[in-house]
C-alpha cells in the first residue's frame, strides 16, 4: 500500500474498501471482519498521510452506533452504549477507522473526514446467500423460489430471518456516490457525518416490497429462531441536508433497477458458459 501511494501520489482518496455482510457473515467471520478492516484502514490512512494526500473520505457504517440508540440516531451518540452483538467486530473496526481519521487530523492537520452511510443496496451488490446483506439476500431467495416453483421442484415460498419487526433504512449506491463527491467538495470537520434517506421501514415491509418486484405470488415464512439484529437503525441526516444534499432514488425504483441488473448478470453468465461449452465440443473445434 505504501509503495502504491508513493508511486501514484493521489490528491483525493475515497476509502470505501473492506469486507462486510449481514448477520450470518458477521457471526461466522468475526476475525476476518475486524482484522481485514483494521489493516485496510491503518495502511491506507497512514500512507495517505505520508504522501501528502490533500483530502481523504472514509466510509464507516451505521452499525457503529449503540444497539439501543435513540431514534433517529445523531452523530453524537457514537460510543454512548453497548453495540449490537451480532456485528460488534465489524462495528469496532469501523469505529477505529473514524478515530484514526480524527487522530491524523488532530496531530498532523490532515483533512481526513468520515461519513456514516446507512444500509446500502444497488447494482454490483453481493448476492451470495452466505455473505450478503438483507436486500440482495432476499432478492436472491425470491428469485430462486420463482425458478424452483416454475420447475415444480419446490413450493413458491421464501424463509426470512427473524420476526420482520426490525426497522432499517436503505440508500441506493448511486445516491451514496453522489453524497461522497458532495462531501469531498463541501465538508471538512473532525466529526463524522451521517448519510442516509431519513426514512425507514420494517423488514416485513421490505420483504413484501422485494416480493412484489421479483416474485409476487411467493409466500413469506418467518424463521423466528433466527435473530432480528438491532431493533432499529434510522439515521438523523439533518446535518447533511443542511449542507444542501438529499437522495434522489426512491426505494421501489431502486429495487426494480437492482433486480434488472441481477437478471442481466445471470443472462451474461449463462451466455459465457454456453460459449465455453461450445468451444470445448469436438464439433466446435473441428
Amino acid at each position: 500500500v505504501s509503495a502504491w501511494f508513493a508511486a501514484n501520489r493521489p490528491d483525493h482518496v475515497f476509502l470505501v474498501a473492506g469486507p462486510a455482510g449481514g448477520i450470518l457473515a458477521n457471526s461466522t467471520r468475526p476475525a476476518e471482519f475486524i482484522y481485514d478492516n483494521l489493516m485496510i484502514h491503518g495502511t491506507v490512512v497512514h500512507s495517505a498521510h505520508e504522501t501528502g494526500v490533500r483530502k481523504l473520505l472514509y466510509l464507516g457504517s451505521s452499525c457503529i452506533y449503540p444497539r439501543q440508540a435513540t431514534q433517529p440516531i445523531t452523530e453524537e451518540q457514537l460510543l454512548t452504549g453497548p453495540l449490537e452483538q451480532t456485528n460488534e467486530w465489524y462495528a469496532v473496526a469501523k469505529i477505529a477507522g473514524i478515530k484514526l481519521c480524527q487522530a491524523y487530523r488532530r496531530q498532523y492537520g490532515r483533512d481526513f473526514i468520515s461519513a456514516m452511510p446507512t444500509n446500502l443496496y444497488g447494482p454490483g451488490d453481493n448476492f451470495d446467500l452466505t455473505s450478503s446483506h438483507v436486500i440482495p439476500a432476499l432478492m436472491r431467495k425470491f428469485h430462486d423460489a420463482k425458478i424452483a416453483s416454475t420447475a415444480g421442484t419446490a413450493p413458491n415460498e421464501v424463509s426470512v430471518w427473524g420476526t420482520g419487526s426490525a426497522y432499517r433504512e436503505f440508500l441506493h449506491v448511486d445516491d451514496l456516490a453522489s453524497a461522497c463527491v458532495f462531501l469531498m467538495d463541501h465538508y471538512s470537520d473532525d466529526s463524522h457525518i451521517n448519510v442516509g434517506t431519513g426514512v425507514d421501514l420494517s423488514i416485513k415491509e421490505l420483504a413484501e416490497s422485494i416480493r412484489d418486484v421479483v416474485n409476487p405470488s411467493a409466500q413469506l415464512v418467518w424463521d423466528t429462531s433466527k435473530p432480528d439484529g438491532t431493533p432499529r437503525k434510522l439515521l438523523d441526516v439533518s446535518r447533511l441536508r443542511a449542507l444542501g444534499w438529499e437522495p434522489s432514488i426512491e426505494l421501489r425504483d431502486g429495487l426494480a433497477t437492482t433486480y434488472r441488473w441481477f437478471l442481466d448478470q445471470i443472462a451474461t453468465e449463462h451466455a459465457l458458459r454456453g460459449v465455453a461449452a461450445g468451444i470445448d465440443t469436438p464439433a466446435a473445434t473441428g
